[in-house]
Protein backbone atom coordinates (compact mmCIF):
# COMPACT_ATOMS: atom_id res chain seq x y z
CA UNK A 1 0.00 0.00 0.00
CA UNK A 2 1.19 3.37 -0.65
CA UNK A 3 1.73 6.40 1.45
CA UNK A 4 -0.82 8.80 0.89
CA UNK A 5 -1.15 12.24 2.01
CA UNK A 6 -4.09 13.63 3.63
CA UNK A 7 -5.36 17.11 3.61
CA UNK A 8 -4.75 18.60 7.00
CA UNK A 9 -7.72 20.66 7.43
CA UNK A 10 -11.87 19.57 8.66
CA UNK A 11 -14.56 21.73 8.14
CA UNK A 12 -17.44 20.83 10.15
CA UNK A 13 -21.09 20.43 8.17
CA UNK A 14 -23.98 19.89 9.34
CA UNK A 15 -25.18 16.51 8.72
CA UNK A 16 -28.90 14.80 7.76
CA UNK A 17 -29.71 11.03 9.23
CA UNK A 18 -30.87 10.00 6.10
CA UNK A 19 -32.82 6.54 6.58
CA UNK A 20 -32.08 3.74 4.23
CA UNK A 21 -33.29 -0.15 2.75
CA UNK A 22 -32.62 -3.11 4.84
CA UNK A 23 -30.06 -4.86 3.34
CA UNK A 24 -28.70 -9.01 3.92
CA UNK A 25 -28.63 -9.75 8.28
CA UNK A 26 -27.88 -13.46 9.45
CA UNK A 27 -30.30 -14.63 12.02
CA UNK A 28 -30.39 -12.84 15.32
CA UNK A 29 -27.82 -10.59 14.43
CA UNK A 30 -29.53 -6.45 14.01
CA UNK A 31 -29.90 -5.93 10.50
CA UNK A 32 -28.23 -3.27 8.74
CA UNK A 33 -29.74 -0.43 7.03
CA UNK A 34 -28.62 2.07 4.54
CA UNK A 35 -27.67 5.63 5.44
CA UNK A 36 -26.19 8.76 4.39
CA UNK A 37 -24.72 11.74 5.42
CA UNK A 38 -22.72 14.62 4.72
CA UNK A 39 -19.63 14.60 3.82
CA UNK A 40 -16.56 17.53 2.95
CA UNK A 41 -17.90 19.70 -0.10
CA UNK A 42 -15.64 18.95 -2.85
CA UNK A 43 -14.72 21.04 -5.87
CA UNK A 44 -17.75 19.29 -7.56
CA UNK A 45 -19.88 19.86 -5.54
CA UNK A 46 -21.03 18.84 -1.85
CA UNK A 47 -20.34 15.05 -1.27
CA UNK A 48 -22.96 12.75 0.08
CA UNK A 49 -21.49 9.81 2.08
CA UNK A 50 -22.99 6.03 2.77
CA UNK A 51 -22.81 3.81 5.36
CA UNK A 52 -24.37 0.41 6.70
CA UNK A 53 -25.89 0.99 10.27
CA UNK A 54 -26.93 -1.56 12.75
CA UNK A 55 -28.47 -1.12 15.95
CA UNK A 56 -28.03 -3.13 18.82
CA UNK A 57 -31.25 -4.68 20.45
CA UNK A 58 -30.77 -2.80 23.38
CA UNK A 59 -33.18 -0.02 24.96
CA UNK A 60 -31.33 3.33 25.68
CA UNK A 61 -28.18 4.95 24.47
CA UNK A 62 -25.16 2.59 23.21
CA UNK A 63 -21.62 2.51 22.81
CA UNK A 64 -20.48 2.87 19.01
CA UNK A 65 -18.22 1.71 16.54
CA UNK A 66 -17.42 2.76 13.11
CA UNK A 67 -15.47 0.94 10.64
CA UNK A 68 -13.08 1.86 7.80
CA UNK A 69 -12.28 -0.64 5.09
CA UNK A 70 -9.10 -1.11 3.18
CA UNK A 71 -7.86 -0.03 -0.22
CA UNK A 72 -10.09 -2.33 -2.43
CA UNK A 73 -13.21 -1.15 -1.18
CA UNK A 74 -16.25 -3.42 -0.22
CA UNK A 75 -17.63 -1.73 3.29
CA UNK A 76 -20.97 -4.21 2.79
CA UNK A 77 -18.21 -7.06 3.32
CA UNK A 78 -16.93 -5.50 5.92
CA UNK A 79 -19.89 -4.84 7.86
CA UNK A 80 -21.04 -8.08 7.65
CA UNK A 81 -17.55 -9.59 8.60
CA UNK A 82 -16.96 -6.91 11.90
CA UNK A 83 -20.55 -4.98 12.06
CA UNK A 84 -22.68 -8.22 12.42
CA UNK A 85 -19.93 -9.15 15.37
CA UNK A 86 -20.02 -6.20 17.26
CA UNK A 87 -23.63 -5.54 16.66
CA UNK A 88 -24.08 -8.89 18.65
CA UNK A 89 -22.33 -7.50 21.52
CA UNK A 90 -24.18 -4.27 22.01
CA UNK A 91 -22.44 -1.74 20.12
CA UNK A 92 -24.24 0.61 17.39
CA UNK A 93 -22.12 0.10 14.42
CA UNK A 94 -21.56 2.48 11.35
CA UNK A 95 -19.96 0.78 8.31
CA UNK A 96 -18.62 3.93 6.00
CA UNK A 97 -18.63 3.89 2.27
CA UNK A 98 -16.01 5.96 1.31
CA UNK A 99 -15.23 4.75 -2.40
CA UNK A 100 -19.16 4.20 -3.15
CA UNK A 101 -20.25 8.37 -3.09
CA UNK A 102 -16.46 8.83 -4.87
CA UNK A 103 -16.96 6.89 -7.77
CA UNK A 104 -13.65 4.89 -6.61
CA UNK A 105 -13.71 0.79 -6.99
CA UNK A 106 -10.12 0.57 -5.53
CA UNK A 107 -7.44 3.00 -4.62
CA UNK A 108 -4.43 -0.05 -3.85
CA UNK A 109 -2.14 1.85 -6.32
CA UNK A 110 -2.89 5.19 -6.61
CA UNK A 111 -4.03 6.20 -3.22
CA UNK A 112 -7.00 7.65 -2.33
CA UNK A 113 -8.61 11.40 -2.43
CA UNK A 114 -6.99 13.84 -0.10
CA UNK A 115 -10.45 14.49 1.53
CA UNK A 116 -11.00 10.85 2.41
CA UNK A 117 -8.99 11.52 5.54
CA UNK A 118 -12.03 13.70 7.34
CA UNK A 119 -15.05 11.04 6.19
CA UNK A 120 -14.19 9.63 9.80
CA UNK A 121 -15.16 12.42 11.49
CA UNK A 122 -18.08 13.03 9.42
CA UNK A 123 -19.52 9.24 10.63
CA UNK A 124 -18.85 10.41 13.94
CA UNK A 125 -20.96 13.72 13.84
CA UNK A 126 -23.73 11.40 12.39
CA UNK A 127 -23.83 8.99 14.57
CA UNK A 128 -23.90 11.52 18.23
CA UNK A 129 -27.03 13.04 16.43
CA UNK A 130 -28.90 9.39 17.24
CA UNK A 131 -30.79 9.33 20.24
CA UNK A 132 -29.51 5.43 20.61
CA UNK A 133 -25.84 6.17 20.23
CA UNK A 134 -23.45 7.41 23.45
CA UNK A 135 -22.03 10.37 21.91
CA UNK A 136 -19.16 9.92 24.69
CA UNK A 137 -18.14 6.28 24.10
CA UNK A 138 -17.66 5.76 19.91
CA UNK A 139 -14.36 3.82 18.91
CA UNK A 140 -12.55 4.36 15.22
CA UNK A 141 -11.85 0.67 14.00
CA UNK A 142 -10.10 0.70 10.45
CA UNK A 143 -8.38 -1.98 8.31
CA UNK A 144 -5.75 -2.00 6.22
CA UNK A 145 -5.87 1.40 4.46
CA UNK A 146 -8.58 2.21 6.59
CA UNK A 147 -6.43 1.56 9.74
CA UNK A 148 -3.88 4.27 8.57
CA UNK A 149 -6.77 6.95 8.16
CA UNK A 150 -7.77 5.01 11.70
CA UNK A 151 -4.25 6.53 13.10
CA UNK A 152 -3.88 9.51 10.97
CA UNK A 153 -7.57 10.86 12.64
CA UNK A 154 -6.62 10.00 16.17
CA UNK A 155 -3.03 10.75 16.68
CA UNK A 156 -2.48 14.40 17.64
CA UNK A 157 -2.68 16.76 14.91
CA UNK A 158 -4.50 19.20 12.80
CA UNK A 159 -7.19 16.62 11.69
CA UNK A 160 -8.28 15.72 15.79
CA UNK A 161 -7.89 19.19 16.94
CA UNK A 162 -10.27 20.71 14.46
CA UNK A 163 -12.99 18.31 15.18
CA UNK A 164 -15.32 19.27 17.83
CA UNK A 165 -16.30 16.21 18.43
CA UNK A 166 -13.53 13.08 19.45
CA UNK A 167 -13.35 9.14 19.46
CA UNK A 168 -13.33 7.25 23.15
CA UNK A 169 -10.58 4.66 21.62
CA UNK A 170 -9.23 3.14 18.23
CA UNK A 171 -8.10 -0.31 16.81
CA UNK A 172 -5.96 -0.35 13.71
CA UNK A 173 -6.00 -4.03 12.05
CA UNK A 174 -2.55 -4.13 9.79
CA UNK A 175 -2.11 -0.55 9.29
CA UNK A 176 0.74 1.33 7.32
CA UNK A 177 2.37 2.30 10.82
CA UNK A 178 5.07 4.85 8.67
CA UNK A 179 5.81 8.25 9.58
CA UNK A 180 3.66 7.88 12.75
CA UNK A 181 4.90 9.38 15.65
CA UNK A 182 2.66 7.71 18.10
CA UNK A 183 1.19 10.18 19.90
CA UNK A 184 -2.04 9.16 20.33
CA UNK A 185 -5.37 11.38 22.22
CA UNK A 186 -7.04 8.18 22.94
CA UNK A 187 -5.93 4.45 24.08
CA UNK A 188 -4.91 2.99 20.57
CA UNK A 189 -4.86 -1.38 20.11
CA UNK A 190 -3.02 -2.00 16.57
CA UNK A 191 -3.17 -5.51 15.63
CA UNK A 192 -1.04 -6.90 12.79
CA UNK A 193 1.11 -9.94 11.45
CA UNK A 194 4.29 -10.74 11.82
CA UNK A 195 5.02 -11.73 8.20
CA UNK A 196 3.02 -9.31 6.73
CA UNK A 197 4.68 -8.00 3.82
CA UNK A 198 2.79 -4.99 2.90
CA UNK A 199 2.17 -3.07 6.32
CA UNK A 200 5.03 -4.24 7.99
CA UNK A 201 4.75 -4.78 11.93
CA UNK A 202 8.46 -3.65 12.34
CA UNK A 203 7.22 -0.11 12.25
CA UNK A 204 4.73 -0.77 14.25
CA UNK A 205 6.53 -2.00 16.91
CA UNK A 206 8.66 1.66 16.36
CA UNK A 207 5.69 3.41 16.45
CA UNK A 208 4.61 1.58 19.44
CA UNK A 209 7.47 2.03 21.54
CA UNK A 210 7.65 5.91 20.63
CA UNK A 211 10.31 5.97 17.88
CA UNK A 212 10.02 7.51 14.84
CA UNK A 213 11.51 6.58 11.39
CA UNK A 214 14.54 9.16 12.22
CA UNK A 215 15.33 7.19 15.35
CA UNK A 216 13.92 10.13 17.80
CA UNK A 217 12.31 9.19 20.81
CA UNK A 218 8.88 10.63 22.45
CA UNK A 219 8.19 9.87 25.85
CA UNK A 220 6.02 7.18 26.87
CA UNK A 221 3.67 9.47 29.05
CA UNK A 222 3.25 11.43 26.21
CA UNK A 223 -0.40 10.77 24.84
CA UNK A 224 -2.66 7.58 26.27
CA UNK A 225 -1.02 4.08 25.56
CA UNK A 226 -0.38 1.57 22.48
CA UNK A 227 -1.18 -1.33 22.60
CA UNK A 228 0.73 -3.95 19.70
CA UNK A 229 -0.20 -7.03 19.10
CA UNK A 230 1.70 -9.00 16.68
CA UNK A 231 0.39 -12.19 15.40
CA UNK A 232 3.29 -14.96 14.68
CA UNK A 233 2.41 -16.64 11.33
CA UNK A 234 -0.11 -14.34 10.32
CA UNK A 235 -0.29 -11.92 6.73
CA UNK A 236 -1.86 -9.28 5.47
CA UNK A 237 -5.69 -9.35 5.96
CA UNK A 238 -5.32 -12.18 8.48
CA UNK A 239 -9.31 -11.87 9.55
CA UNK A 240 -11.00 -12.81 6.25
CA UNK A 241 -12.11 -15.90 5.98
CA UNK A 242 -12.41 -15.62 1.94
CA UNK A 243 -8.60 -15.79 1.85
CA UNK A 244 -8.36 -19.34 3.58
CA UNK A 245 -6.91 -20.24 0.45
CA UNK A 246 -4.06 -17.30 -0.07
CA UNK A 247 -3.34 -14.59 -3.05
CA UNK A 248 -0.69 -12.13 -4.42
CA UNK A 249 -2.60 -8.65 -4.33
CA UNK A 250 -0.04 -6.08 -5.96
CA UNK A 251 2.88 -8.05 -5.15
CA UNK A 252 1.80 -9.10 -1.64
CA UNK A 253 0.52 -12.26 0.00
CA UNK A 254 -2.69 -12.27 1.45
CA UNK A 255 -3.80 -15.00 3.49
CA UNK A 256 -6.71 -15.97 6.43
CA UNK A 257 -5.42 -17.00 9.80
CA UNK A 258 -8.23 -18.78 12.31
CA UNK A 259 -5.93 -18.65 15.08
CA UNK A 260 -4.57 -15.08 14.70
CA UNK A 261 -8.36 -14.08 13.97
CA UNK A 262 -10.11 -15.72 16.95
CA UNK A 263 -7.48 -14.10 18.79
CA UNK A 264 -7.91 -10.55 17.70
CA UNK A 265 -11.59 -11.39 18.38
CA UNK A 266 -11.23 -11.32 22.05
CA UNK A 267 -8.29 -8.57 21.81
CA UNK A 268 -10.85 -6.15 20.61
CA UNK A 269 -13.50 -7.21 22.85
CA UNK A 270 -11.33 -6.90 25.56
CA UNK A 271 -10.05 -3.57 24.44
CA UNK A 272 -13.60 -1.98 24.05
CA UNK A 273 -14.94 -3.14 27.47
CA UNK A 274 -11.66 -1.36 28.80
CA UNK A 275 -12.04 1.79 27.02
CA UNK A 276 -15.45 2.26 27.52
CA UNK A 277 -17.25 0.03 28.98
CA UNK A 278 -19.85 -2.35 27.12
CA UNK A 279 -23.64 -2.71 27.58
CA UNK A 280 -24.88 -5.90 29.58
Amino acid sequence: MPQFRIAAFLALAALSSGGGSVVHAAAGIPSPTRVEFEGLPARAGPLTLRGYLRRPGTSGRSPAVILLHGCNGNAQGLDQRWGARLASWGYVTLTIDSFGPRGITNACENGPPPDIGTDAYRGLNFLIRQPFVDPANVTLMGFSQGAYLTLLSTERGLIERLSKHKFRAAIAFYPLCTGFKGVMTVPTLVLIGDRDDWTPAEACRTMAEGRDDWGISRSRSNGPPIRLVIYPGAYHAFDIPELAKPIQYFGHHLAFNKEATEQSIVAVRDFLRSAGGEKP
